[in-house]
């Protein structure tokens, strides 16, 4: 049996354990938990600058202590010089390079914004110093770093400056190699000395845009001006178990509550047999055919998540038309992404559940060697064409695969739980409650055991059924005979994302668990 970690007085999980310690140093120095999150988000965009960074987008859920859920759309919108004729010629957005690097990075003011809502003691100084440390005196290369550089180096070596920061030696860094970004550092210290706003409205922010401007980036001093954190209610669905929630569009956090209110009208029992992965997938392809027929930015769509998501006789209609028996065919246009999802709960009764996120593995490719920003590619998910869903207009913003969630529990606990992965990230949310909360696994078995993985997601480009190769060969031969198109991966597959969640009970206990597929860690007062 796999223990999970439990305390009572405060606890952070996070895919990186120096971020994890970071925000559970914040906890010990009597900091809420919204307070440790940003000191997570900010060491995670320092020792994890493959998978996020101050140039990404961000969002969050946090629940006040009296139980009132928020939600922020740290989401940046297509730049204003982002127009078609930019792009003339083009068959797609570009992935890499300045044309890729074409809408304002959202996450530091939702840092703001979170910190605004939930109050709090400490000073920036206090919560950007971890952060600030290891950019300045260097952080050890992880197998993953490491691994997604060699992958993907071919390209990145060619992006504006990316060398420059991180191939200094003209070497690519190995695995426990010692990486510094000092000119990020001097930013991290700027904003905790001139606040965050100076990202978006002082020097900063005229620095940030000289910058993109030099990379051939069409982001300019007046996006960053016009940029803003959303704040709004979080959808909700409620269930046997309770009330699941997560973020609004332009996420697929619709899809993530879609998949748990039809698998549970399926009859899903939380095993890992033959059915409940078939009725598990089959939910999945239902909700990501709604998803890409109807979310994108939320000022152009004509369809209600939330009300789709109240409407019970719509969701037995949609779970009536799904075959018990045999595979619906596949594959259907996959979302890439990498991210880093955390979760911070502490002794007060706030929680956080909270994604940031460069999108592909180091964004953009574009680094900003002044402020030591890596700027994300985001806006390649927009679509060219005209009179399409997710066409390209300025000022639009683009589909987000992030989407973090909560859970308040008919038990009395709450459960704030995540993932990166891209299209992965519903499915690994949907193992979570399978496992943890209709079968009652603790966490870190439910986050440990084997995953399934519909379609083409973070690092793969196969649009198969992928299954961990230790789930019984039975299991996998028996989805093959439903139609599945079923491939094996490795034991631990990366591909299945790096999970994590803390669930609070009743009497105060909590329990954190983090994913051997990932570097990370729980953090525990």
């Amino acid at each position: 049996m796999l223990f999970s970690a439990r305390s009572r007085k405060g606890m952070v999980t996070a895919p990186h354990h120096l971020a994890a310690q970071a925000g559970r140093d914040i906890l010990k120095s009597g900091g809420n938990a919204v307070e440790a999150a940003v000191a997570v988000a900010a060491t995670l965009s320092v020792v994890y600058p493959h998978m996020t960074g101050l140039g990404g987008d961000g969002f969050w859920i946090i629940r006040r202590p009296d139980g009132e859920m928020l939600a922020i759309d740290a989401c940046g919108r297509l730049a204003q010089n982002a127009t078609p004729e930019l792009y003339r010629g083009l068959d797609a957005v570009p992935w890499r390079g300045g044309l890729a690097a074409n809408t304002v990075a959202g996450t530091v003011a939702g840092w703001s914004r979170a910190l605004s809502y939930a109050g709090g003691s400490l000073p920036l100084t206090t919560l950007l110093a971890d952060a600030i440390d290891h950019a300045e005196q260097g952080m050890v290369v992880t197998e993953s770093m490491a691994g997604l550089m060699a992958a993907h180096l071919d390209v990145l070596s060619y992006m504006p400056n990316f060398s420059g920061l991180f191939l200094p030696s003209g070497e690519m860094p190995i695995a426990g190699s010692v990486h510094r970004n000092p000119a990020l550092a001097r930013t991290l210290r700027r904003l905790a000395t001139a606040g965050l706003g100076d990202f978006y409205h002082g020097k900063l922010a005229d620095l940030i845009a000289a910058e993109l401007a030099s990379c051939g980036s069409p982001v300019g001093l007046g996006d960053l001006n016009h940029h803003e954190a959303v704040v709004s209610a979080p959808l909700e669905t409620s269930l046997h178990h309770g009330r699941f929630f997560n973020v609004n569009p332009p996420t697929q956090g619709a899809a993530s509550l879609l998949i748990l209110a039809l698998a549970e009208r399926l009859g899903v029992t939380g095993a890992d047999t033959v059915e409940d992965i078939h009725r598990w997938v089959e939910a999945t392809k239902a909700a990501f055919l709604w998803r890409d027929r109807e979310i994108a930015d939320p000022a152009i769509m004509t369809a209600s998540p939330q009300a789709l998501l109240s409407d019970g006789a719509a969701l037995d209609a949609m779970a009536a038309s799904i075959d018990l028996d045999r595979a619906a065919p596949w594959p259907h246009p996959a979302q890439q992404g990498d991210t880093t999802w955390f979760g911070v709960m502490d002794s007060e009764g706030w929680a956080v559940s909270m994604i940031q996120s460069l999108y592909f593995e180091f964004g953009s490719g574009v680094v900003l060697p002044e402020t030591g920003l890596v700027w994300q590619n985001r806006g390649s998910s927009f679509d060219l064409r005209p009179g399409r869903l997710r066409s390209l207009a300025p000022g639009r913003k683009p589909f987000h695969t992030l989407n973090p969630a909560m859970a308040a529990l008919n038990d009395g606990s709450l459960l704030s739980y995540g993932t990166m992965g891209g299209e992965g990230q519903p499915q690994t949310q949907a193992a979570i409650v399978a496992r943890n909360v209709i079968a009652g696994l603790s966490l870190q078995e439910a986050i440990t055991a084997p995953r399934w993985l519909l379609g083409r997601t973070w690092g793969e480009t196969t649009t198969t059924l992928k299954m961990e190769t230790r789930f019984a060969p039975e299991l996998l031969e028996g989805l093959r005979d439903l139609g599945h198109d079923v491939e094996s991966l490795t034991p631990y597959a990366t591909a299945m994302g790096h999970a994590g969640a803390i669930r609070r009970y009743e009497d105060g206990t909590m329990e954190g668990a983090t994913d051997p597929r990932s570097d990370g860690g729980v953090a525990a007062l």
